[in-house]
């Protein structure tokens, strides 16, 4: 008898969504530079020329993934009081950016930004014009903000070391110098950083709410 053949899989058809997808985790994984529309068709199993019927070109393909970028951090809940709203929203965006670090350095970049991006944005404004910021001093506090989040996640991206590596990483920093060289970074690393359970991440909640009591502050005041 002749042997039957397992009928074929279906081919999942291209979409739009599978195309950011195949972007975002290609940039996960190897960063946006390798991203090209080649190097997503190959990892669709298409040829680049399929994708053309998704996205424009390779700029729409970055202005698509940002806004899933946007669309993860989400917005403040309308009502929110304003401190929880922007502590919650810079955490939220910090977490997004060590999800995807590629994404440090373009999520403000985009000059056809997408729905997600716009929403985000205006809901920020939004919650601080709520709470009584005119617009000038909403635009000083989202600017200090951002500037704050972003300057964070790329030196928390570009670290040397990890939590699980830290005392090892110091001490071979320092070896080479001779002993009191420099005391009071040796001073930090010894009984600050090196100790058990440090992270640097913790570091962001800190400042970020010395941030906050100086905007509420200036808010009282004007």
């Amino acid at each position: 008898m002749p042997t039957l053949q397992a009928p074929a899989e279906p081919r999942r058809p291209l979409t739009r969504d599978r195309v950011l997808g195949a972007a975002m985790t290609l940039a996960d994984d190897a960063g946006i530079e390798a991203v090209t529309m080649r190097r997503v068709g190959e990892e669709l199993g298409v040829g680049p020329m399929a994708l053309y019927r998704h996205v424009a070109n390779k700029d729409d393909l970055v202005d698509a993934m940002v806004d899933v970028v946007f669309g993860e951090i989400g917005v403040p809940a309308p009502g929110t009081d304003w401190k929880a709203a922007m502590r919650g929203r810079a955490i939220a965006v910090r977490d997004a950016l060590m999800r995807h670090r590629w994404a440090t350095g373009i999520l403000e970049s985009r000059m056809n930004p997408g729905p997600a991006n716009l929403q985000h944005h205006d809901a920020v404004i939004g919650s601080l014009r709520a709470a009584g910021f005119d617009i000038g001093m909403a635009a000083h506090a989202y600017s200090l903000l951002d500037s704050y989040i972003y300057g964070f996640a790329a030196t928390q991206l570009n670290l040397p070391f990890t939590p699980d590596d830290v005392g090892e990483k110091a001490e071979s920093m320092l070896q080479p110098f001779a002993a009191g060289a420099y005391p009071h970074l040796t001073e930090m690393l010894t009984d600050h950083i090196m100790r058990p359970g440090y992270d640097y991440a913790d570091e962001f909640e800190y400042g970020l709410d010395i941030i906050l009591e100086g905007l509420e502050r200036a808010l009282q005041r004007a």
